[in-house]
């Protein structure tokens, strides 16, 4: 897939994904929570809107959404079923599929023929398509949008962590980090956010003698002093070193059962311990 993703900075630790092709002025963006680097970015390279994904509805993922579909209004603006989100033109929901207008390659010429329904089928070949996933917790309505193996997954999954549970609910948000680490381990996890070395201080409380923490921990620091971004990460990644992926592992389970002070028996009962555990001590 010949799909160029980069972010673009916002806030303190916010980053806007950007989806582009190269031999194409379109492009997208998932949860645009201002405008204006969005605008600044798309403008100096030439660039036209023509789709805005949307995870969720908290402020810092749709606060640029009504500017930025002043500058673009052909842009279509893709998310859940939510009236907190305002100016859908596409409501989604688990298994849609959504097809970025204006993303398809040009068609090679050799070997089409000469029939339109020829072209046509080369274009919709060559479109970007994305699965929608219904990933709450975080939030009652959360989504996550899947094309290839790159995932857009909001604030459910964050390198070496996950959302807070807000209007959803903890049960939600564990079933929804399951279904999440059932994907191919070489699935490329694009979250909203740089909290990367935060939450590898908190899995180190919960496996300090892990080697991959320790590893993870070293490459993510080089990488900030380098002013780089952590993120994307792959979900085999995530699996070695991210504790709310790990309520299988029994030594996740035994740090979880210290902080409760009791058995736990069963993988939500260890991640809504883990939760509570970031929440009340670590955050």
């Amino acid at each position: 897939m010949d799909l160029t993703i980069e972010p673009i900075p916002a806030f303190e630790d916010n980053y806007i994904w950007l989806l582009q092709r190269p031999e194409t002025a379109s492009c997208a963006v998932v949860d645009p929570g201002e405008a204006a680097p969005v605008i600044e970015r798309l403008r100096r390279d030439g660039r036209r809107l023509e789709a805005i994904l949307v995870t969720h509805h908290h402020g810092d993922h749709i606060g640029g959404l009504a500017e930025l579909r002043q500058c673009w209004p052909q842009a279509e603006v893709v998310g859940p079923q939510d009236r907190r989100i305002p100016g859908l033109t596409r409501v989604v929901a688990d298994g849609d599929r959504v097809r970025l207008a204006g993303f398809e390659r040009a068609p090679d010429r050799a070997g089409l023929g000469t029939g339109p329904d020829r072209v046509r089928a080369k274009r919709a070949e060559n479109a970007i398509e994305f699965e929608v996933l219904a990933v709450p917790g975080h939030t009652a309505t959360h989504i996550a949008y899947r094309t290839d193996d790159c995932l857009f997954c909001g604030d459910t999954l964050f390198a070496a962590g996950c959302g807070r549970v807000f209007d959803g609910t903890v049960e939600d948000l564990a079933a929804s980090l399951r279904r999440i680490a059932a994907l191919p381990a070489r699935t490329r996890c694009y979250c909203a956010h740089e909290y990367t070395l935060a939450n590898l201080g908190f899995a180190r409380w919960v496996e300090p003698e892990s080697p991959a923490l320790a590893a993870a921990i070293a490459a993510a620091e080089r990488r900030r002093a380098q002013g780089r971004p952590t993120v994307p990460t792959t979900l085999a990644e995530e699996l070695a070193v991210n504790p709310f992926l790990r309520t299988t592992e029994p030594a996740v389970i035994a740090a979880a059962e210290r902080f409760a002070g009791r058995p736990l028996e069963g993988q939500t009962p260890v991640f809504s311990a883990l939760r509570r555990w970031k929440d009340e001590r670590y955050d």
